[in-house]
């Protein structure tokens, strides 16, 4: 006589039962973990984007010469030239000339002019070939942050009051500060302040 015992049919199915809900359980929480990780990576990015972006304005804004310069149509410029807006996407929001690049030679040394604009939610670095332009002189622009939604600056004078607009009608030369206000599309804004 073979005593031999099987698993039932209702044991099976208990068993399948058992393992479906396991599966799902480890299935919404690795993709839960999965999630999680992908925010924190796109944070962490958007973060460390910012804070390049501000070390790069920072390193620019440090820079700064009082050297002022001719534009296109041979109009003096004054070495920082700071709008509470633009009208057309084209014009510089702020541009300033500033010393060249250390360790450079060449152009790179030289003295440059250069400018931030918000562009179609980005913020470009615009940078002219020359300081004094020719009637056809145009600057390159690069993209430097991205997702933005707002940029506003704002000018310290010696009197210790912001600025909208620099030049005031009162200042000239190199503001004592500059504030900048960047809002992004996320909904973060983030302040902060050179001290020229």
């Amino acid at each position: 006589m073979n005593n031999a015992r099987g698993f039932t049919l209702i044991e099976v199915l208990v068993a399948i039962t058992i393992f479906a809900i396991m599966s799902v359980v480890g299935y919404r929480g690795l993709n839960g973990i999965l999630q999680v990780r992908e925010r924190v990576t796109l944070e962490s990015r958007k973060w460390r984007e910012l804070a390049l972006f501000f070390a790069r304005v920072e390193a620019d804004l440090t820079a700064v010469i009082d050297r002022p310069v001719r534009d296109n149509g041979d109009l003096l410029l004054p070495a920082l030239v700071g709008k509470e807006r633009t009208i057309a996407q084209e014009d510089a929001l702020i541009e300033f000339t500033r010393t060249g690049l250390p360790a450079q030679s060449d152009k790179l040394a030289d003295l440059q002019r250069f400018g931030y604009r918000l562009r179609d939610g980005a913020i470009e670095q615009i940078v002219w070939p020359v300081l004094d332009r020719a009637p056809r002189s145009h600057p390159d622009s690069f993209v430097v942050l991205q997702e933005v939604a707002e940029l506003r600056l704002r000018y310290l004078n010696a009197q210790n009051v912001w600025q909208s607009a620099w030049p005031s009608p009162d200042q000239a030369g190199i503001p004592q500060a500059i504030e900048m206000t960047v809002a992004l599309k996320s909904g973060e804004t983030v302040v902060r302040v050179f001290a020229l």
